[in-house]
């Protein structure tokens, strides 16, 4: 009786560990279809509020590259929106090289009709962003635009960066361009108060992961935004003029949306370059 006893329960140890091993099994294929399909998510886009968005595609293999990164290097994703569903204000100039340097400082020159403005911006913080900033300014992707909105009152921040907002006068597309690609964020301030100081520089988007584009807002006041956007530099010189512009106020045009209004001193981007890192 003994024997036939401990049989009966070698046999239920047996049945318990299978279905454990099948159930831990199941459970790690789950949180690999988890993981894939959280990937996908953050690749969808759409037109809206102050940037675009647009469907693309991506996948783990970025995710296997990043670890084959040479030393001092990162993988970088840049998802390019299919030919067929750009809008006119997307400005396509290709896609950067998705290997970027993650060493040295670069200096930022953003030269405007009412002066330069500079800024520090730290490779090892922002390798993809820098990356495609750098590849932007070298495909003159910011010639001639104009700095699009300015908000006042909540935050103070200064937004530019769609290539589509150029010439005289306003378009209600203005603040909705950007280039034929997007990217994750990178170095947010989640430790950070406030999160988005004066003198930051960071990436607007549209309240979704990954939805990085080419705009981006010099803050020019202590901004209690939520610490969802890229922190791409510092000013280092120039901050006197988004002062003086901020003085200047703004027409309102998006006070019931966004908030703030085109700037009422008009500031155009003539050219904005890139250092070669260095450090």
């Amino acid at each position: 009786m003994t024997s036939t006893r401990e049989r009966q329960r070698a046999a239920a140890r047996a049945r318990l560990e299978k279905e454990m091993a099948e159930r831990s099994a199941k459970a790690r294929k789950r949180r690999q279809t988890q993981a894939i399909v959280g990937a996908a998510a953050v690749l969808v886009l759409v037109v809206a509020g102050t940037v675009w968005l647009a469907t693309t595609l991506g996948g783990d293999d970025d995710k296997t590259d990043t670890a084959a990164s040479a030393p001092g290097a990162s993988e970088c994703v840049y998802n390019a929106m299919p030919t067929d569903q750009r809008p006119p204000q997307i400005k396509d100039v290709g896609v950067p090289s998705n290997e970027q340097s993650a060493k040295g400082v670069q200096t930022m020159t953003i030269t405007t009709n009412l002066g330069p403005i500079t800024a520090k911006v730290d490779r090892s913080q922002v390798p993809c962003t820098a990356g495609a900033f750098t590849y932007l300014a070298e495909k003159n992707f910011f010639d001639n635009s104009k700095c699009h909105r300015l908000v006042t009152e909540g935050i103070k921040v200064l937004q530019c960066g769609d290539p589509s907002a150029t010439g005289k006068g306003w378009r209600d597309t203005d603040g909705t361009g950007g280039p034929s690609f997007r990217l994750p964020e990178e170095n947010l301030p989640t430790d950070k108060r406030p999160p988005y100081p004066e003198g930051v520089i960071a990436m607007a988007n549209s309240g979704q992961p990954g939805s990085t584009g080419s705009q981006f807002f010099i803050v020019y006041g202590d901004s209690p935004l939520d610490p969802a956007y890229t922190v791409l530099g510092t000013v280092t010189g120039g901050m006197d003029i988004v002062q003086d512009v901020a003085k200047a106020g703004d027409d309102g045009a998006f006070a019931q949306q966004a908030g703030g209004g085109h700037p009422k001193k008009e500031v155009v981007i003539t050219d904005l370059t890139m250092s070669p890192p260095q450090g």
